[in-house]
Order: C-alpha cells, then structure tokens, then sequence
C-alpha cells in the first residue's frame, strides 16, 4: 500500500522524498486501516453477549452518535450523527454497544443510505425487536470541497421496520425525541417537516 500511495503523490505532481512526504505513505496507510477497520469487525464479538433478556417494551434511544465514514465514489469523508431506537420484544443490547455498532459499518467504504440500513437491519436480527428506527444526518465533503460546493448542506436517511414503519404515532414519537438535541449544523425547526418526509414508507 505504501508504494501505491507514493506513486500516488508522484501522480499529482509531488515529491514523496522531500520531508515533508517522506512518511506520509505510512501515515496514509494507517489511517486507512483505522478507517475501514469495520470490514475485519465480528458483530457478535462487538455486542460481546451484551444481550439481555428483560421484561420491557417501550421505546429504547441513543441518539448523537458521532460518525465518521469515507463515501465509497470519492473517498472523502462524511460524517454528522447517528439515532437508535428500537421497541424490545424479550431481549435489550447493551447501551454502549449501539455507538460500536455505528461505528463497525461507518469504518467502511459507504454511501449513507447502505450504513443507516445495515444498522436497522442487524439490530433486528440479533434481538427481533417490535421495531426499529435508524435516522443519519451526514455532511459530505464530496459534496461541499467539491462537485456543487455546498458548504451547508447536509443529507438525512433513515430506516424504519416494524411497528416504527406500521404506526404512524410511533415513528413521529421517536422523529419528535430526536429533534430535541441534534448537534447537527443547521438543522432547524423545520427539520421535523423534513423527518416525517423521509420516515414515511
């Protein structure tokens, strides 16, 4: 990899002698590692028997989860956050293993609409939930250092199964809990008009 990425530099018209480049094929090469270490995850070592069997059936959230992930077309980053929620049937994930499940397919080469459905999807086969609701709001610098240049824009996807698909009241509960706090960049109180458009089948 490391050769890859000097002939890289000398590609774009650089020297990868002079000091300043000497390790960055090294660096690169770490980081890209780290940032698609989520293809080399086990799920079931990340929820690590963190699964619980309990007598509760109301709306289970976390909500901001940060996430960095680079888009597979132009191998940029995009990042923002990331919001959970499920309705357990007989078994609960343990709280902080929501986030590292984030974080197993954000570290991969994606488009955000495939990573806001593999987190809806395995949470529902590994405890088969009433429901299950997954809502990302992404910034992409592919889109914003280059193409249209839209520095403020930001993308918003979402996976709703079960009872958060089948009831209308269910989902604007859990899109209304969640506009409480976002960090997000922008998002104002039109954003749950913008929700509702995106929860809807």
């Amino acid at each position: 990899m490391q050769d890859l990425i000097r002939q890289l530099l000398v590609e774009l018209g650089e020297d990868p002698a002079r000091e300043g480049l000497v390790r960055t094929p090294q660096r690169v090469e770490k980081a890209l590692k780290f940032l698609t270490s989520g293809y080399d995850a086990d799920i079931d070592k990340v929820l690590n028997d963190a699964l619980f069997t309990v007598d509760y059936n109301e709306m289970v959230i976390v909500k901001d989860i940060d996430f960095y992930s680079l888009c597979e077309h132009h191998l940029l980053p995009f990042f923002g956050k990331c919001h959970v929620a499920y309705i357990p049937q007989r078994h609960v994930i343990g709280l902080s293993k929501i986030p590292r499940l984030v974080d197993v397919f954000a570290r991969r080469l994606q488009v955000q609409e495939r990573m806001t459905n593999q987190i809806a999807e395995t949470i529902r086969q590994k405890i088969d939930p009433l429901g299950v609701a997954v809502v990302c709001e992404g910034t992409h610098l592919c889109m914003s250092m280059r193409g249209v240049e839209k520095q403020n824009s930001f993308a918003v996807t979402s996976a709703m199964q079960g009872a958060f698909r089948n009831n209308t009241r269910t989902r604007m509960e859990f899109l209304e809990l969640i506009k409480l706090r976002s960090a997000v960049p922008g998002l104002r109180d039109s954003a749950a008009t913008r929700y509702e458009c995106v929860g809807e089948d």
